[in-house]
C-alpha cells in the first residue's frame, strides 16, 4: 500500500506542478501572440484564411487551460481531503489541528487552479479580440480603404 507522504508529495508536486507549467505556458503564448501581432503586415496576406489561421495559432492553449486549470485544482483539492480522511482512519485520532492544516493545505490546489485559469481566460478574451481588430483591418484594407497607421 502507498505511504501517506508518497501521495501528499503526489499532490503538492503533481497537481500544484502541472498547475505551474500551466501558468508559465500561458503567460508565454499569450506575449508570443502579442509580439507577433506587433510584427503583422496584412499586405503580406493574399487570403484571410490564411491571416487567420496565423493569427489564432496557439491560442486554444489559453482556452484550454482557462477551462481547465479549475478541474486540475479541484482534482488536487479532493485528493488531498481523500489523503487527510485516509490518514484520520489510519491513526485512529481525530485531532482538530491536523484536520484543519490538511484541509487548508488541500485547499491550495484548487486555489492554484483558479490563479491559472482567471488570466488565462483574460488573456484568451483579449486575444480573440485583437484577432477580431485584426481581421476587420484585412477587410478594410480589402474594401480599398487602406489604414497605414492601424495598430493591433
Amino acid at each position: 500500500m502507498m505511504s501517506i507522504t508518497f501521495l501528499q508529495d503526489a499532490v503538492d508536486y503533481g497537481i500544484i506542478g502541472l498547475l505551474s507549467v500551466m501558468s508559465f505556458m500561458t503567460l508565454f503564448f499569450w506575449i508570443e501572440r502579442l509580439l507577433f501581432y506587433r510584427t503583422i503586415k496584412l499586405s503580406d496576406y493574399t487570403s484571410k484564411e490564411k491571416l487567420e489561421m496565423d493569427v489564432t495559432n496557439h491560442i486554444h492553449i489559453l482556452s484550454t487551460f482557462g477551462s481547465n486549470a479549475p478541474y486540475i485544482g479541484l482534482l488536487g483539492t479532493v485528493w488531498g481531503i481523500i489523503i487527510t480522511f485516509y490518514a484520520m482512519g489510519q491513526s485512529g485520532q481525530i485531532d482538530v489541528k491536523t484536520i484543519m492544516s490538511s484541509l487548508a493545505l488541500a485547499l491550495k490546489a484548487t486555489a492554484m487552479g483558479l490563479v491559472v485559469a482567471i488570466p488565462a481566460v483574460f488573456f484568451y478574451n483579449h486575444l480573440v479580440r485583437k484577432i477580431e481588430k485584426i481581421l476587420m483591418c484585412w477587410d478594410i484594407n480589402k474594401q480599398g480603404k487602406n489604414d497605414e497607421n492601424t495598430s493591433f
